[in-house]
């Protein structure tokens, strides 16, 4: 098993990629602790949010990939989470929030694991040191105790045979592998004695000679960029021979850059590229969108009758605080009456009224009786602002709640929209390389239009390949001026170093002269 792992931030689309259904047979989320909410988007969102108010740190994120070696076979959920234990433990992440996904695609099933780095106690993240070393000990042990063989070379920081990102994607966007570019290049060179003849061999096979970060590097059909060197399977050609044997004919001052190569490929790609929106075949589209209408469908009416409770709970509350009221009330007017009509009961007659209103005690009694009157009015008033200012409080308490929640089910919608867009751009993507791949095999390799040539060479506009005669046919357009492209490239590159601004560079060419008002 050879695990994956790195720092990063971006969880929103982190949590995206993990739910893709289209690239992946099944997403399982089986184990979130440290979060709130209870997806992923949810969790990724509220760990970032710590990240920005307590640290600085952008990446706050680790995420690990294990991925089973299929010939030794499938591991099972224990030996999983024992690999996740080991892991942490070993990291310093064994407190810290974390999330873990399973995928099959492919049939083949593996595991990613992301753990949050803030510690929101010690407000800080994790500082992790020689990461890679630790999972690679922690990988051994593992191996050991569960009885599993590792891949050859493991004790090597990079595994032999594997492929970065980069390539990774370009496989997947063109349907072309790092094998099939080194065979093209290398056949290329094999067949070609000159570098012109070279030059053409890889523009017929869709190749453009460029210069970037390195003096020679390749553009394809597709933009892609790769380093010339790399792409030739012969140990016996080093760089320093492969820059000898070009410079000659093609200074690096002559060469378009990767991104002018990259609009050149890119205007000859629409030419001799079908769209890929033809060759989506309808049933998937319908199916995809089928997929996702039902996987909506549930979170959806959840929404719905989570609004409806919620709509329930407020009047429910409502009404019950009318009712105390009423009750307050009710409870104030009854005492008041009882207490009147016990006055009523007990009041004097005969000679105590007439003794009682004579010497002034009735008068005395009637102003008593309104003091305490009043003072039960206003014990009732307090309390009713007593409970008017606790019904209130507890209104908020429950419209926040509820906020809360409606906020989770909406942004459940909104991670389900980003998933479906992701699906739909992998669709796509799979679709287009597909699309590209059937291409190649019924019309063979692409071929682009001549490569720049040096000044000195007579220039002269070439005729277009078949295919992109064909191409235009279909869609009558001026088709692009790749020599003359290139050419002005290569003019402007030596009209700026013929002014002489500040250029230092020695000339290639022995018949380069410096003086100013001559030309090569």
């Amino acid at each position: 098993m050879i695990p994956f792992a790195s720092q990063r931030g971006g969880g929103q689309d982190l949590a995206t990629h993990l739910l893709n259904a289209h690239d992946n047979e099944l997403t399982e989320l089986v184990h979130l602790r440290g979060a709130v909410a209870d997806d992923l988007h949810g969790a990724f969102r509220e760990w970032e949010v710590q990240a920005q108010s307590l640290t600085r740190c952008s990446k706050y994120l680790y995420s690990m990939s294990i991925n089973p070696d299929p010939a030794h076979g499938t591991l099972t959920r224990e030996q999983y989470m024992d690999y996740i234990r080991r892991a942490e433990e070993a990291l310093g992440l064994s407190e810290q929030p974390r999330a873990v996904v399973f995928h099959v695609k492919h049939g083949r099933e593996h595991c990613h694991v992301v753990w949050s780095r803030i510690d929101v106690d010690q407000k800080r993240a994790v500082h992790l040191a020689f990461d890679h070393d630790k999972l690679m000990r922690v990988t051994r042990s593992f191996a050991r105790d569960h009885g599993l063989a590792l891949p050859d070379g493991y004790d090597t920081s990079r595994q032999v045979g594997q492929i970065s990102l980069y390539e990774q994607e370009q496989s997947r966007q063109t349907g072309l592998s790092k094998e099939d570019h080194i065979r093209e290049v290398t056949g290329a060179w094999r067949q070609c004695d000159d570098p012109r003849a070279f030059v053409q061999a890889l523009a017929e096979r869709g190749y453009i000679l460029a210069t970037g970060k390195r003096p020679y590097v390749v553009v394809d059909l597709y933009g892609n960029m790769n380093a010339l060197p790399k792409l030739i399977d012969d140990k016996t050609v080093r760089t320093s021979d492969l820059r000898k044997f070009l410079e000659k004919d093609f200074p690096v001052e002559s060469l378009p850059s990767v991104e002018e190569a990259q609009a050149l490929a890119a205007a000859h790609r629409k030419l001799i590229e079908k769209s890929a929106d033809e060759n989506l075949t309808t049933p998937r589209i319908e199916a995809l969108k089928h997929a996702q209408e039902e996987r909506r469908r549930s979170t959806v009416e959840e929404a719905v009758a989570l609004k409806a409770q919620h709509q329930a709970m407020q009047e429910e509350q409502q009404t019950r605080h009318w009712l105390d009221r009423d009750a307050l009330r009710s409870r104030h007017l009854e005492e008041m009456r009882a207490i009147r009509r016990q006055r009523f009961e007990n009041r004097p007659t005969g000679l105590a009224a007439f003794l009682g209103r004579i010497t002034g005690v009735a008068f005395v009694q009637k102003l008593m009786a309104r003091r305490e009157d009043a003072r039960r009015v206003k014990a009732y008033l307090e309390d009713r602002a007593a409970l008017k200012t606790e019904q209130r409080a507890e209104q908020r308490i429950l419209a926040v709640r509820l906020k809360i929640q409606a906020t989770a089910a909406e942004q459940k919608i909104k991670s389900l929209e980003k998933v479906e867009k992701r699906e739909c751009a992998a669709l796509l993507r799979e679709s287009k390389a597909a699309a590209r791949s059937r291409q190649r095999d019924e019309e063979g390799p692409p071929s682009l239009a001549h490569p720049p040539v040096p000044q000195s060479a007579p220039r002269s506009t070439p005729a277009l390949p078949e295919q992109f005669a064909q191409a235009q046919a279909r869609n009558p357009r001026p088709a692009p001026d790749v020599l003359g492209a290139f050419s002005r490239a290569a003019d402007a590159a030596r009209a700026k170093a013929g002014r002489g601004d500040g250029d230092t560079r020695k000339p290639t060419d022995p018949d380069h002269t410096t003086d100013k008002g001559r030309s090569r």
